[in-house]
């Protein structure tokens, strides 16, 4: 999966027609500036966060294949993390489809 095709759907959507519609309120586009990250910007930033603990997590695995690992309890935790922070990142996927789903279903 790649990653313009989890974000490209959510670029399209302006703060300013959500808030003309009533959909948000009125402070979205000063809490986007204060903050200044995007929403698809936090997304990315999330996904590469997975994929670091997921190289790590493998990284991890090769050592305790190969007899290079020092510290075997440290070895698990990162591959435990790593499982967790996939499973935790599909469903924020599923959960941010599912609610892009409602959206296009809805009726104006």
């Amino acid at each position: 999966m790649k990653l313009a095709e989890v974000t490209n759907p959510f670029n399209s959507i302006q703060p300013s027609a959500l808030q003309s519609s009533g959909a948000i309120g009125t402070n979205i586009q000063q809490d986007m500036n204060k903050n200044g990250d995007s929403f698809s910007q936090i997304l990315e930033q999330s996904l590469v966060e997975v994929n670091k603990t997921q190289v790590e997590a493998y990284d991890a695995m090769n050592d305790i294949a190969t007899g290079k690992v020092e510290n075997l309890q440290a070895a698990v935790q990162k591959i435990e993390e790593a499982e967790l922070s996939l499973k935790l990142g599909l469903e924020v996927k599923n959960k941010a489809l599912g609610a892009y789903k409602q959206v296009m279903a809805m009726q104006i």
